[in-house]
């Protein structure tokens, strides 16, 4: 059957490939975080440590430490002991194990930082907020970026020349200096747009006309850091794809066969908009993650924040939830390509049946 359909035979071979990968990722989000020597648990001690005694205090430690699964039990759930009384530290091998059964169950486990909050309600707050300010962004900006880029292809002169090097520019500048840019100019010297947060101070989050009028006004200056890179990037791709399919052979030959202009235009618009259609896979794939410079500058609720904050405190679970969260969104919006490009380009078929 794999050697009659050489579609299927693409898409398992690289199926194969992304779960690897998958492996190794998952092991590295893991393994990050723990490379130091800092105890996670020290930060709950901090704040729930009030006037109780030194063996009261070492008995709630141990009891975190055994949560977290940070040190051995026994079949009784009791805590295995070191000759001097010590805990036994659960080791490293151990506690990955732990952590893949749990998270295919899809327990993330619970926060250090925001204890007794579970990793998993945390994310479900912060993500409407970056998909929020991803979504719009990715898809406007590549519609967009696409139409300017075909038509500076197409009408080349004065259009040309100014579109494409602003585009050039929009694309080259990084993200966090745009994102500073916007806030100094429109924040702080012009004070026309608020510098940071995702809403007035004191509102709560809901669905009131007041609550979306002050996140709105608050996402103007993140969606504009975002957006004019975008545009900037999906026009010069697509300048680059349709100059090249105008210079073509098929285009030159329908030409001479006086095939209408516009049927000509269509033809080497989808073809230019091959490789623009796996870019915007890619992106909305990565949004989970692509945000967060961005969010950091502004100090936006979303994605981009829980993990700075789950850094600075050094929040294992939530590190590892997050960044297992965009792992998985990335390698599926990768392997969502594959799966397009195999089936809409012939070039991929031809290579699989030769190869048989």
């Amino acid at each position: 059957m794999l050697q009659s359909n050489p579609t299927l035979r693409h898409i398992l071979g690289r199926a194969g490939w992304y779960f690897l990968t998958f492996l190794v990722a998952v092991t590295i989000n893991f393994l990050l975080p723990r490379l130091g020597d800092a105890n996670p648990i020290d930060t709950i001690m901090a704040r729930s440590t009030g006037n109780i005694d030194t063996k009261t205090a070492r008995e709630r430690e141990e009891a975190y430490l055994k949560e977290f699964g940070l040190i051995e039990v026994d079949d009784k759930g009791e805590i295995v002991r070191n000759p001097d009384g010590s805990p036994v530290k659960t080791p490293l091998i151990k506690q990955f194990g732990a952590y893949l059964v749990m998270s295919l169950k899809g327990d993330l486990g619970t926060s250090i930082l925001q204890y007794p909050k579970k990793v998993s309600e945390i994310i479900k707050t912060a993500l409407p907020w970056t998909i929020a300010l991803q979504l719009p962004t990715i898809v406007l900006g590549w519609i967009i970026g696409n139409l300017l880029g075909a038509l500076a292809a197409y009408k080349r002169g004065v259009f040309d020349r100014v579109l494409y090097p602003l585009a050039l520019l929009a694309s080259a500048v990084p993200a966090f200096c745009v994102g500073i840019l916007l806030v100094y100019v429109f924040g702080i010297r012009l004070e026309w747009l608020p510098a940071v947060g995702g809403y007035d101070e004191g509102m709560v989050p809901s669905l009131s006309w007041e609550f979306i009028q002050s996140a709105s006004y608050y996402y103007i200056l993140p969606f504009l850091s975002i957006f004019l890179i975008v545009v900037g990037g999906q026009a010069i791709g697509m300048r680059s794809m349709c100059i090249y399919e105008l210079g073509t052979d098929y285009v030159k030959y329908a030409k001479l066969l006086g095939i209408r202009e516009s049927k000509i235009l269509l033809y080497m618009f989808r073809n230019a908009m091959l490789p623009q259609l796996t870019g915007l896979a890619l992106a909305l794939g990565a949004m989970v993650g692509g945000a967060l410079i961005t969010e950091m500058i502004f100090s936006y609720p979303g994605l981009g924040m829980a993990v700075l904050t789950a850094i600075q405190g050094n929040d294992y679970p939530l590190i590892t939830g997050c960044t297992l969260l965009v792992t998985v969104c990335v390698l599926v919006a990768n392997f969502s390509v594959d799966i397009l490009v195999g089936f809409l380009d012939p070039r991929i078929r031809a290579a699989q049946m030769g190869g048989k």
